[in-house]
């Protein structure tokens, strides 16, 4: 296979289906990675920015509306992004956002075929609870994390570059080398050649050489 069919075209994401318990989710083959991060972070404004489609993720005036975990697949065959439900700004009962943390983690810990998380953060408001949940989860289980702040047209370049910093020291200091940060602003399309660099490292076979 040449190296332009093992590329990835980011625009060629199509929605392949949405689970609620990891049963439903698509064969546990391949590779896929997943986006997290609080309702109000800016997650689905990433992956639409990433795809250059703005309706594949939705977004809405209520964060925390999508409680399930929806594929997209790429142009490669068995390779996926994944939309992980956004909460914790949710308005939402405390026995739903349980429910969603349950099957959540099953889908965190058990899925084999998931190479790394991407961790969708405000750069203004970066490390809340749900965001130390899921750092200590990679922590625990080793999975790679690439951390993504968000809006960082709402900063100028000094505090923005500041915040980054602070952020990656602080990260570094308890995972190592098994974390990156970038910062990332959908409105600007700031940052998207660095998020795309991450996920090809994770998700296209290793003897691809992209240098090439």
């Amino acid at each position: 296979m040449s190296s332009d069919q093992l590329k990835i075209h980011f625009n060629s994401a199509r929605f392949n289906k949405s689970a609620a318990k990891l049963h439903q989710c698509p064969q546990d083959t391949g590779a896929e990675v997943a986006f997290a991060g609080r309702s109000n972070a800016g997650k689905s404004s990433a992956i639409n920015t990433l795809t250059r489609n703005n309706k594949l993720a939705r977004t809405s005036k209520t964060p925390g509306r999508t409680q399930l975990i929806n594929f997209f697949d790429l142009n490669l065959e068995d390779v996926r992004i994944v939309d992980l439900p956004g909460y914790g700004f949710a308005k939402v009962p405390v026995e739903m956002k349980i429910h969603w943390q349950k099957h959540l983690g099953e889908y965190l810990q058990k899925r084999d075929c998931l190479k790394g998380v991407v961790l969708v953060m405000d750069i203004r408001h970066p490390m809340k609870e749900f965001d130390q949940m899921m750092v200590d989860w990679c922590l625990e289980t080793g999975m790679p994390l690439h951390v993504l702040m968000t809006k960082a047209d709402k900063l100028k370049k000094g505090p923005a570059q500041a915040a980054k910093l602070k952020l990656s020291n602080h990260l570094k200091s308890v995972l190592g080398d098994n974390v990156s940060v970038q910062v990332f602003s959908a409105l600007k399309k700031q940052g998207v050649d660095t998020l795309e660099n991450r996920l090809n490292q994770w998700l296209l076979p290793e003897q691809v050489d992209l240098s090439e």
